[in-house]
C-alpha cells in the first residue's frame, strides 16, 4: 500500500516533465507554436478589449488581424466578409432572388436600364428608361444603390409594389412584382458577325457557364456559323472545371488541359479532354487581354498549347493559382491559395509577385506593360525575357511565367482624359435617357425593330453630337476639340450602342461596339491562318 502511494508522485511528476520537454522540443524544431500564436494574438486582443483608452469593435479587430495576416501571403489569398459573402456566392451560382432589373441613379431617380431576361419585372413590361419613384408607397427620390438591392431584392413568391413614371404615359404606372429567382448570365451575348463568323462573349466562369456556352454555340451553329471568335477579354475566371469543360468543346482526344501542384499532394491534379464535340474542328480565336485572368488564361493557355486555335489581343493578367474557399463559423470566408496550375505545356501562368511592395502595386502593374503590335505567332517579343521556353504541340515557342502572350499582339488603344471624364460621370447613359424621351418612338417606326437595319443606317447630326457636348459642359465636363477629335469614333459609337441596348439589350450593344473595336476588326482577318495552324481541312 505504501509502495503505490509513492509510486504515484513519481509518475505525475515524469508525466509532467515530458509534457513540457515536449514542448521544448516542439519550439526548438517549429519555432513559435500555433497554439502559443493563438494564444498571444488571444492576450493581445482581451488587452486591448479590456484597456484601451475607447470603446474597441472586437469583431472589426479581428477582421483587420485577418488581412493583415492574408497579405503577407500572394496577393489572391484573401478575406471575404459575412455581408460580401451572399452576393459573391450570387456571382459564382448564377443567380439570386428578387424582382429582375438592372438600374442606375440618375440624378436622384431610380432608372430601369433593363429589365432581365426571364425576370418577374419584364413579364410584366416595365421598359428600360422607366423612373421607379415609390416602392411600397413611398418615395424613394435619393435612393442609393445599397438601399435599392435591401428593397428590391427578396424571397421568391414575395410581393413588392412599385410606382413607375413612364415617357410618353400619362399618370402613374402601378405594378406588384412577385419576386422570383433571377438568372446571372455569363455568357453576355451571341450573334453571327457576318454570314460566317460567329461571336461568343464570356464574362465569368460560373456555375452554369458551361451550359449556356453550349446553348449559345448551338444557336450559331444553326445560324450558319463557320468560324468562332470567344472573347475572354475582362474576364476575371471562376470555377476550374467550367474552364476545363469549356476547353474540352474545342480540344479533341485525350489530350491534357491543365494540371496543378501544390505543397500538398493531394492538390496535384492533371485535367484531360474527356467528351467529344461537333466543335472541335471549328476554326476558333479568342481574344484576350490583361483583364482576362485565371479561368480564361486556362482555355486560351490550352487552345495555345495544343495550336487548336489563335489567341488575340493583349497579354493576359497571369493568375495561375488555384483557391480554396473556407467557410468561417459568422459565415465570412477565406480564400486561401493552395497550388498553381501550369498549361499542357508545362507553362506556370502566375507572374511573379514576390517584388511588389502590396497587392495595389501588383495589380497596378499591368498596366505599366509595353508590347509591340504585331503578328508574333513565333513568339519573337518574349524571346529577350527570363521566361522559361516551352514548345506547343506544334513545335512553336511559347514562354511561361508571366500569363498567356498572344499570337497576334493588338492594343485596345487608350482613351483620352475628356472621354474619361464622360465615363465617370455616367454622360453617356443619362443623355441618351433624355434623347429616347424625345426620339424614342421615332427608332422604334423607323428601324421597326430590326438591329441590323438599326446598325448600319442610324447615324447622330452634328447638331445632335454638338447638344451632346453642350450636355456634357452642364455636368461638368469641360469641352476639349483635341481629345474629341480623337475619340470621335468612340464617342459616337459609344452613344450608339447605348440606344442599341435599350431595345435589343446586349446584342444591340456589342454589335455596335464590335464595329469599331480594333481587335474584333484584326481577328476577322485571322480565320485562314488559325484554320491552317489548327490544321484544320
Amino acid at each position: 500500500m505504501n509502495n503505490r502511494k509513492i509510486k504515484i508522485p513519481y509518475l505525475f511528476i515524469i508525466l509532467t516533465l515530458g509534457i513540457v520537454l515536449g514542448i521544448q522540443i516542439e519550439k526548438v524544431f517549429s519555432g513559435d507554436s500555433l497554439r502559443e500564436s493563438i494564444l498571444k494574438f488571444n492576450d493581445v486582443l482581451t488587452y486591448t478589449e479590456k484597456y484601451y483608452v475607447e470603446d474597441v469593435d472586437s469583431q472589426q479587430l479581428v477582421e483587420e488581424a485577418i488581412k493583415g495576416m492574408l497579405n503577407k501571403l500572394d496577393p489572391h489569398s484573401v478575406y471575404i466578409s459575412a455581408k460580401d459573402m451572399q452576393s459573391v456566392e450570387e456571382s459564382f451560382r448564377g443567380d439570386f432572388e428578387g424582382v429582375g432589373i438592372e438600374f442606375q441613379i440618375v440624378n436622384d431617380t431610380l432608372t430601369v436600364v433593363s429589365p432581365i431576361s426571364g425576370g418577374p419585372s419584364e413579364a410584366l413590361g416595365i421598359m428600360p428608361g422607366d423612373r421607379i419613384i415609390e416602392i411600397e408607397g413611398k418615395s424613394i427620390i435619393g435612393i442609393t444603390n445599397d438601399e435599392v438591392r435591401k428593397q428590391l431584392r427578396g424571397e421568391a413568391g414575395s410581393i413588392v409594389s412599385v410606382s413607375i413614371v413612364r415617357i410618353g404615359v400619362k399618370g402613374i404606372i402601378n405594378y406588384d412584382i412577385t419576386r422570383d429567382k433571377i438568372p446571372i448570365y455569363s455568357v453576355d451575348t451571341h450573334f453571327m458577325i457576318n454570314d460566317k463568323i460567329g461571336y461568343v462573349s464570356v464574362s465569368r466562369f460560373a456555375e452554369n457557364t458551361y451550359d449556356e456556352l453550349v446553348d449559345a454555340l448551338n444557336d450559331l451553329k444553326s445560324k450558319g456559323m463557320q468560324q468562332l471568335m470567344l472573347d475572354l477579354r475582362g474576364n476575371p475566371g471562376g470555377y476550374l472545371n467550367q474552364a476545363v469543360s469549356i476547353a474540352d468543346l474545342f480540344i479533341d482526344g485525350k489530350k491534357k488541359i491543365v494540371y496543378t501542384e501544390g505543397r500538398r499532394s493531394e492538390f496535384n491534379e492533371a485535367y484531360f479532354a474527356s467528351k467529344p464535340s461537333s466543335f472541335e474542328k471549328i476554326p476558333l480565336i479568342v481574344l484576350v487581354n490583361r483583364g482576362s485572368a485565371s479561368a480564361s488564361e486556362i482555355v486560351s493557355g490550352a487552345v495555345q498549347d495544343w495550336d487548336r486555335g489563335l489567341i488575340v489581343g493583349e497579354t493576359t493578367f497571369g493568375k495561375g493559382v488555384v483557391q480554396r474557399q473556407f467557410m468561417l463559423p459568422d459565415n465570412s470566408a477565406i480564400r486561401l491559395t493552395i497550388s498553381k496550375y501550369f498549361t499542357p505545356s508545362g507553362r506556370l501562368i502566375q507572374r511573379d509577385y514576390k517584388d511588389f511592395k502590396d497587392k495595389e502595386e501588383y495589380y497596378s502593374d499591368i498596366n505599366d506593360r509595353k508590347e509591340t503590335e504585331g503578328d508574333n505567332i513565333n513568339h519573337v517579343s518574349e524571346k529577350d525575357s527570363s521566361r522559361s521556353v516551352f514548345k506547343t504541340g506544334g513545335g512553336r515557342i511559347v514562354y511561361g511565367g508571366g500569363g498567356i502572350t498572344p499570337d497576334y499582339i493588338v492594343k485596345s488603344g487608350k482613351l483620352t482624359d475628356y472621354s474619361t471624364e464622360l465615363l465617370k460621370k455616367n454622360i453617356f447613359y443619362q443623355f441618351v435617357l433624355s434623347y429616347l424621351d424625345a426620339h424614342g418612338k421615332e427608332i422604334q417606326t423607323k428601324y421597326n425593330n430590326s438591329l441590323s437595319k438599326y446598325r448600319d443606317n442610324f447615324n447622330f447630326s452634328k447638331e445632335e453630337i454638338e447638344r451632346f457636348i453642350h450636355y456634357a459642359e452642364t455636368k461638368s465636363v469641360k469641352p476639349n476639340d483635341k481629345d474629341f477629335d480623337l475619340d470621335k469614333d468612340y464617342i459616337t459609337a459609344r452613344l450608339k450602342a447605348q440606344i442599341a441596348r435599350s431595345f435589343w439589350k446586349n446584342e444591340g450593344w456589342y454589335s455596335v461596339l464590335l464595329s469599331i473595336d480594333n481587335q474584333v476588326i484584326k481577328a476577322e482577318t485571322l480565320f485562314d491562318e488559325a484554320k491552317d495552324l489548327a490544321k484544320l481541312k
